[in-house]
């Protein structure tokens, strides 16, 4: 369909407007001045469009054309997207490189997916069937470890009228024609999904399985569920991106997609180089076989960086309705924000707190809402689920600015990490006294049932004895540890164990960077059988100068460290010396 040009008359940065655009609608893509710099419509008054620009928009001036092309910014979504690296809008980077050069050209678009390449099509289903959106129709092998389910797009349903035999075809073949009342209708292997539109499931369930990651403090104390939502706010190297990238690799998930938006480009770039050397713990091959990153750096246009986690959430969402549990990490959410409040200065809008749009609480709702465990469209009962793990990055380390407030009243997961457990040398540096999960009674029965039925129980008292910790803390402050009864230092030796062998752990050792559910219970257990052990010992007399020197301590010390295979045998062994060694305190003291 032809569309009539609009005239460009104003250009403020990312934000150009446009005149004799009668009939456009907002979110509507437009192509912008002579180089065809790609945008979008955000809003609409008479024939005047004002439109935000994905691309940097230096050179352009009033009486240049705008293009039209009657559709919003869509994705094309099909196989050839995993181990991809796009920018915000889905343009492939590695592509672009190629035709542009190491810096990208304005106006240089290329196909997100290869459309002459043929992929090997095994149908699933028989002429006749009566089929709605969201049924499989048939598979695709993606790389050496995804199988690519191809569906019938949303909306459309009725019965099949033909299918092709199994054999390679591509992209712009047609594999089946489906009989609707509207007619027949061509079913490819790829489809066009708008991204600022939830993609429809047929009804959203509550989490009950943990997302297990293999990190002792994200696990054991503030655990996220399937489909749930987390935040990691942190100041400037406190370890936001490298925990993110241990939940991409860890975390029990099929599809990952890591969207890094506004974060700096030497950041971006570590990104890129290790996540392709990164072996996949599940399948032996490279991580890159089951994840899709999208790099949108903080000197790309600000535009862009306002679409990217849109993107990556729809990207998510194909996935999902396949049948996959995929995991999303957005990082870092303040960028995004920034982004908005660029666009919105731009627009002339009424400023909200600290100058970001008075709707930043609704767009990131909007965002985190589309995360979740659901029952999937179709005809045969799916679940799958998103869950989504948000970076935050407050100015200073300020946790009480705006994006941090308003991501909080949202997200049900709160990693908070600590500036000053950074500086000590303490990683994961999440303070275990602000972070919080409300997932915990959601996830109890599946803990209790696969692993341990006192989990939580222990799990409570781990908890317990850190914040008594926290209090005589205060008090060692002003009188020394010297001064504390027996029994609280006896407590403040407890609570050091948990604290430095258990809380802490080595992303980058062989063994300590995953941790399975079972082993970090048996760690938790035995570390507290220790404290009931010195504790009992302390009441009978055993002075506590001899309980710091147990040798008992070092083997604790040492339990991350041994191997996941045989931990179990390593660990009982290791607490029977433990009773004895403490035992013979105590005989020693009743003689």
């Amino acid at each position: 369909m032809e569309f009539e040009d609009g005239i460009i008359t104003r250009v403020a940065g990312p934000v150009v407007e446009a005149r004799n655009m009668k009939g456009a609608e907002v979110y509507e893509v437009v192509h912008v001045g002579d180089e065809g710099l790609i945008g979008e419509i955000i809003g609409l008054k008479e024939d005047m469009a004002t439109i935000q620009v994905y691309e940097e928009t230096s050179g352009i001036g009033p009486g240049e054309v705008v293009k039209r092309s009657g559709a919003p910014l869509s994705l094309i979504l099909g196989p050839g997207l995993i181990g991809q690296i796009y920018d915000g809008i889905q343009r492939p980077l590695p592509t672009i490189m190629e035709k542009s050069g190491d810096f990208i050209s304005r106006g240089v678009t290329a196909d997100p997916i290869d459309f002459d390449k043929k992929w090997h099509f095994v149908p699933v289903v028989e002429k006749g069937k009566k089929l709605v959106g969201g049924d499989i129709i048939g598979t695709v092998q993606e790389g050496a470890v995804v199988e690519h389910r191809i569906m019938i797009p949303p909306g459309i349903s009725g019965e099949m009228d033909e299918i092709v035999s199994e054999g390679d075809y591509t992209l712009k073949d047609a594999v089946a024609k489906l009989k609707t009342a509207d007619g027949l209708k061509d079913v490819f292997m790829y489809q066009k999904w708008p991204v600022r539109h939830a993609r429809p499931v047929k009804k959203k369930l509550a989490p009950g399985e943990p997302l297990v990651t293999g990190q002792r403090i994200l696990d054991t104390f503030f655990p996220m569920a399937k489909g749930g939502t987390a935040a990691i706010p942190g100041g400037f190297g406190t370890g936001k991106t490298v925990t993110q990238h241990q939940l991409a690799k860890w975390a029990d998930a099929e599809i990952v997609v890591y969207v890094g938006c506004g974060e700096r480009g030497n950041e971006m770039t570590d990104v890129l180089r290790e996540f392709p050397e990164l072996v996949d713990p599940k399948t032996g091959k490279p991580l890159m076989n089951r994840t899709i990153l999208l790099a949108n750096t903080s000197n790309m246009p600000v535009a862009a960086r306002e679409a990217s986690v849109y993107t990556g959430i729809t990207l998510a969402e194909y996935y999902r309705d396949m049948g996959y549990n995929v995991a999303l990490m957005a990082d870092s959410t303040s960028r995004w924000a920034e982004a908005m409040r660029e666009i919105s200065g731009r627009l002339e809008e009424m400023p909200g707190e600290e100058g970001y749009p008075a709707y930043l609480a609704s767009k990131l709702a909007a965002f985190y809402e589309r995360a979740g465990k659901a029952v999937l469209e179709g005809t045969e009962e799916k679940v799958a689920s998103i869950s989504v793990i948000g970076a935050v990055s407050p100015p200073g380390g300020d946790l009480s600015e705006p994006v941090t407030q308003n991501t909080l009243r949202i997200v049900k997961v709160f990693w908070a990490l600590d500036t000053a457990l950074k500086e000590r040398r303490h990683f994961p540096s999440i303070n275990w006294l602000r972070s919080y999960s409300l997932y915990l009674d959601a996830v109890k029965s599946w803990w209790q049932k696969e692993v341990g039925e006192d989990w939580f129980e222990l799990r409570n008292k781990a908890m317990g004895l850190l914040q008594k910790e926290a209090e005589l803390q205060e008090i060692v402050q002003l009188v020394g540890p010297d001064a504390l009864p027996p029994a609280e230092q006896a407590t403040l030796e407890a609570a050091r164990v948990i604290r430095e062998d258990f809380l802490q752990q080595d992303a980058f050792h062989e063994i300590d960077t995953y941790c399975p559910p079972k082993k970090q219970y048996m760690m938790l257990k035995i570390m507290l059988e220790f404290r009931d052990l010195i504790m009992g010992a302390v009441r009978k007399g055993v002075e506590i100068g001899k309980i710091k020197k147990l040798k008992c301590k070092g083997d604790l010390s040492q339990m991350a460290k041994i191997s996941n295979e045989t931990y179990e045998k390593e660990f009982t062994e290791m607490s029977v010396r433990m009773r004895d060694e403490i035992g013979k305190l105590v005989k020693g003291v009743e003689q």
